[in-house]
């Protein structure tokens, strides 16, 4: 049919024919579908159902798990549906006790890491990998829980009850979130703009960091991380500098991606950390004794920087959105950092625009 297989991710095709073009992304059985009009649309369609025994479910309402819903401004993606399904809202609420809890206002209360030793020994830990599994599915929509989760996934393999106090610390959160996601606004910018964070040597057992970064597309937010690093940093600049090397590195490949999608990102992508040092680094090809361990993440990132691809810019930590996914943050800047990461309830009726379409083996 003229689709081509996109090297970025093995579960997107592409058709492109002068002005016409098509994606189709398919995950086992779901399938999405949209094109740039649509006679072109229902002509793609037409062509799988001679094919295949699909059926055309219309305007697009849930993939995996992931509710959609459309207004004039754009896409609102959820997984509140996700939530009731899996039943750790309210039946697990429930069962942990706490069907009538007080909604919390963060997901993480503001102090240091959890340790591995802290408290005693979880009694059911596997109830405990049940719900944190299921909360890391949710992060697929819920960027504001990231942090969180991961700390709880941490523990997975011998919780304690300190760790599951997190859990229900999120689920709690969760309990007044219920119906927040990420909203995605049409937008004519193709401008990649990355916030990247590191909180240094904050693991109390290993003294690794969590690093994160949030990269958005225009206004949206597309791309998000939060994780434990798998070494320890010496100091603070390199904390930082190996968490912009990670989002550098994840930009590339969503430059793959856009090029693929025939999206031209003629701009250079801007990195913004609130360490001077790292930001330093980024720039200065003179490698001091200090930082000679780290120089293949120095290579990498200055290598970009001097091709004019990339831009790391110092930013007040007042405004370093992703801190949100490092560590745990007072009720006002949490919420501020939140809408600013375009995550906020929505009830909007669902528009036309993108097919889905379910195959029958």
């Amino acid at each position: 049919m003229g689709f081509t297989a996109s090297g970025s991710d093995s579960s997107l095709f592409i058709y492109k024919q002068g002005t016409n073009t098509a994606y189709l992304l398919v995950y086992v059985d779901d399938i999405i579908l949209t094109a740039s009009s649509s006679p072109l649309l229902h002509q793609v369609v037409d062509k799988l159902c001679q094919a295949f025994a699909i059926k055309d479910l219309g305007e697009l309402h849930f993939f995996l798990g992931v509710q959609v819903k459309r207004d004039a401004a754009g896409f609102h993606l959820n997984q509140a549906q996700y939530t009731e399904e899996i039943q750790y809202t309210e039946e697990i609420l429930e069962r942990a006790g706490m069907s009538n809890c007080k909604p919390a206002t963060t997901p993480v209360e503001v102090k240091p890491k959890l340790s591995a030793h802290d408290g005693e020994a979880a009694t059911d830990s596997t109830f405990y990998r049940s719900i944190t599994g299921a909360l890391q599915y949710l992060t697929l929509s819920r960027p504001d829980i990231a942090y969180g989760v991961n700390q709880a996934c941490l523990h997975m393999h011998a919780p304690r009850d300190v760790h599951w106090n997190l859990v229900k610390r999120i689920l709690r959160y969760l309990r007044g979130t219920i119906k927040h996601g990420i909203t995605i606004s049409a937008t004519p910018s193709t401008t990649l703009k990355v916030y990247s964070d590191a909180d240094w040597a904050g693991c109390p057992n290993t003294r690794r960091s969590t690093s994160g970064y949030c990269v958005f597309l225009g206004d949206s937010l597309v791309s998000w991380s939060s994780k434990r690093r798998t070494t320890v940093s010496r100091s603070s600049a390199e904390a930082e500098y190996r968490a912009v090397a990670n989002a550098a590195a994840e930009c590339c490949w969503l430059h793959n991606l856009l090029r693929e999608l025939h999206v031209v990102v003629d701009r250079a992508t801007v990195i913004y950390c609130d360490n001077v040092s790292a930001v330093y680094l980024s720039e200065n090809p003179i490698h001091h004794q200090r930082t000679k361990h780290i120089e293949l993440d120095i290579h990498f990132v200055q290598e970009k920087v001097a091709l004019g691809q990339f831009q790391v810019l110092h930013i007040p930590t007042r405004y370093q959105f992703a801190d949100i996914t490092t560590k745990g943050l007072p009720t006002p800047l949490f919420t501020e950092f939140r809408d600013s990461l375009c995550i906020r309830s929505h009830e909007a009726t669902t528009a036309g625009g993108v097919s889905d379409l379910f195959y029958r083996n």
